[in-house]
């Protein structure tokens, strides 16, 4: 191992890290420095399971050699394109490949930069869809409590998860919101989708009565919620979504970034559930994490709704300086390959059933009040300390993170979501560490 590998850098100061207890982070710093397949390297030497596919988003496993090599070859023959009236090949051809293994209704792509570019931008086309179709009172946005879409300003909007908007001003006007599915009084450690609560879609017909049908122009939600607590949908739920955005005219919109290529056993959410969005926001495993890129798919007829006018006009006044950057591509493309050639859009399917029996066999242990799991991602609730929200589950990470495990925690709930390549005996280390961590640490 290189020297550098085996540094710690000495002044810590300048970043203002996201997301993180920087003051507590600081003074105890936790540093990866390699990886490989399942496992990240600390600065000190040590080998880390990785439970939590990064942050969702190395579902291949890391350092993957078609992705690494894929990255270097694009890095020396073409580093940059402009995105704006040129092209380059390979965004073409990712394009194709993406709506290969997309749901059949899915006919366009558009890139972006990551999962919050995505939402931003889906929600962009949803407006200026309905705009362009002669429907322009239909502006209002629904989202969902507790759901997560970002953190740029349309996604905190649409968005329900009350510390990512609070200190933001009103945000977007014209956002209303369903309520969340989360009901652990009946679900409480349910293996799947949960029995009660699939009419609470119906929420979005009282919201429909308030506003009325022609001021909505979209709805938006995960299909699985993630990042508040990996939240199953209830049977019936995305079913009857569908079917009243479809009666009321307006666009469903599937939140895929972290849902997608592969988490549940098929390449989308949208195919496990046999249910068909308008436009769907995708990122993370697009490119395993590597390299920030996004993707927003759309029908056919959203896209030739834009396909109007003079042919020398911009049909749609919206895009990035990296849309479709060619090393975001490159590694895209090594991915999907990646994939291919190791059945990993489908695995979790296989290893779903053990999956599900290993997690719940936690249910024994101290202060777990709900277990819940769909394809390969898992989520273990713990009961709050009494005056110390967060600190239960936070204790958990880092006791887990000393014993060689990095899971993810939101709140007092542990989310649990490997890398796609992860085997049974992975699997069993795993839950024998979380085992461990949660006797003996809370």
């Amino acid at each position: 191992m290189s020297n550098r590998l085996n540094s710690t850098p000495n002044d810590l100061r300048a970043f203002w890290m996201p997301f993180t207890a920087n003051r507590q982070y600081k003074k105890e710093p936790r540093l990866f420095v390699g990886a490989k397949d399942m496992h990240y390297t600390t600065h000190d030497g040590r080998q880390v399971l990785d439970g939590t596919a990064g942050l969702w988003c190395v579902n291949a496993g890391h350092c993957r050699p078609l992705i690494t090599e894929a990255i270097r070859e694009q890095a020396g023959e073409l580093d940059y394109a402009p995105a704006f009236q040129l092209g380059h090949p390979k965004a073409f051809e990712l394009a194709n490949r993406l709506i290969d293994i997309a749901p059949d209704n899915m006919a366009h792509v558009l890139y972006t930069n990551s999962g919050s570019e995505s939402v931003e931008t889906a929600l962009k086309v949803a407006l200026a869809y309905q705009r362009v179709k002669g429907q322009g009172s239909r502006t209002r946005l629904i989202g969902r409590e507790r759901g997560y879409h970002g953190v740029n300003f349309g996604g905190i909007s649409v968005g329900g998860i009350v510390s990512n908007r609070k200190m933001f001003g009103t945000l977007l006007t014209g956002v209303d919101h369903m309520p969340h599915t989360h009901l652990p009084a009946k679900n409480a450690f349910t293996k799947g989708m949960p029995e009660h609560g699939g009419d609470l879609a119906d929420e979005l017909e009282r919201i429909v009565t308030l506003h009325d049908a022609s001021t909505i122009a979209a709805v938006i939600v995960e299909p699985v919620s993630g990042s508040t607590g990996v939240l199953i949908p209830p049977k019936g739920y995305l079913q009857r979504l569908r079917e009243l955005c479809t009666k009321h005219g307006i666009l469903l919109i599937f939140d895929e970034v972290i849902t997608g290529f592969g988490r549940l056993g098929a390449p989308f959410a949208s195919q496990y559930f046999d249910v068909k969005p308008d436009i769907m926001v995708t990122a993370k495993g697009l490119t395993n994490g590597v390299i920030p890129m996004g993707a927003v798919f759309v029908t056919a007829e959203i896209h030739d709704a834009f396909m109007q006018g003079p042919e020398h006009m911009i049909e749609f006044f919206h895009g990035y300086t990296y849309s479709g950057n060619p090393i975001a591509c490159a590694a895209a493309l090594g991915t999907l390959d990646t994939y291919r050639d190791e059945n990993l859009l489908t695995r979790a399917a296989e290893l779903a059933p053990y999956w599900e029996e290993k997690l719940h066999s936690l249910r024994d242990c101290p202060n777990v009040i709900d277990i819940r799991n769909l394809g390969l991602i898992g989520a273990i609730e713990l009961k709050p300390i009494d005056g110390e929200p967060t600190k239960r589950a936070f204790n958990a990470f880092l006791n887990a993170y000393n014993d060689g495990l990095l899971i993810r925690t939101t709140g007092d709930i542990i989310a649990l979501s490997p890398p796609l390549i992860i085997s049974h005996e992975e699997i069993d280390e795993l839950f024998d560490k979380l085992r461990k961590v949660l006797m003996n640490n809370i």
